[in-house]
């Protein structure tokens, strides 16, 4: 069962806050939030079990899963649906996809969870609308959001992208431009004083406040 009290009063999410605690069934058995402490999370939710695009990204993530793995992340899915609608589902998908999903899947049917994270409004009678993303860093502060409508599938690409630029960006103390893919340059952090922001000698092509890291 959800814990429904943890997510009492909860107010709007935002980055740089403590993702809220749950406890709750899943098709991998009772999980914590708090079991995750350490690693990186993408917890992700989906609009409805049987539905095409949920389908097509559950397949995506679960072809993608060593590599979230290898990125030390684990993929945590949720959606209002019953537990045993979730496994269902994942049967089917195995069966005529060929395909495993081995990331735990959430019940929600209280919506507790998804209202705690801000997925549905409070005052919402179903998810129907939900296709929402968390990446949760190590320390359990959420650090990115993104929401996409019912009919538009997510990238799992892009999902990747983003937790390797969050890493590279806490390892390195730098920003990662548009579009940096694994291995692309580096920024430097912006001065954030007027006598830090005098001392810097840009490059021709540089700025102050845009300065490419050294290789």
């Amino acid at each position: 069962m959800t814990d429904a009290l943890t997510f009492a009063g909860h107010p709007p999410l935002r980055l740089h806050e403590p993702a809220p605690a749950f406890r709750a069934r899943t098709t991998r058995g009772d999980i914590a939030l708090e079991d995750y402490r350490g690693r990186w999370v993408l917890l992700f939710s989906h609009p409805a079990d049987f539905t095409p695009v949920c389908t097509s990204e559950f397949i995506a993530f679960a072809r993608a899963q060593d590599r979230f793995d290898a990125l030390d992340c684990a993929l945590l899915a949720l959606s209002v649906d019953g537990l045993f609608s979730h496994l269902a589902w994942l049967r089917d998908i195995q069966q005529r996809f060929g395909v495993t999903v081995g990331f735990p899947v959430i019940e929600d049917p209280s919506m507790a969870i998804a209202r705690g994270y801000g997925m549905v409004d409070p005052t919402a009678g179903d998810s129907a609308t939900t296709r929402a993303t968390y990446v949760i860093d190590p320390q359990g502060i959420v650090r990115a959001m993104n929401w996409y409508p019912m009919e538009v599938g997510r990238s799992v690409d892009e999902l990747l992208r983003l937790v390797t630029a969050l890493q590279t960006a806490d390892r390195e103390r730098a920003a990662t431009p548009e579009g940096w893919q694994p291995g692309g340059r580096l920024l430097e952090p912006v001065a954030v004083d007027a006598d830090a922001a005098l001392a810097v000698q840009p490059a021709d092509d540089e700025a102050w406040y845009f300065r490419w890291r050294a290789p």
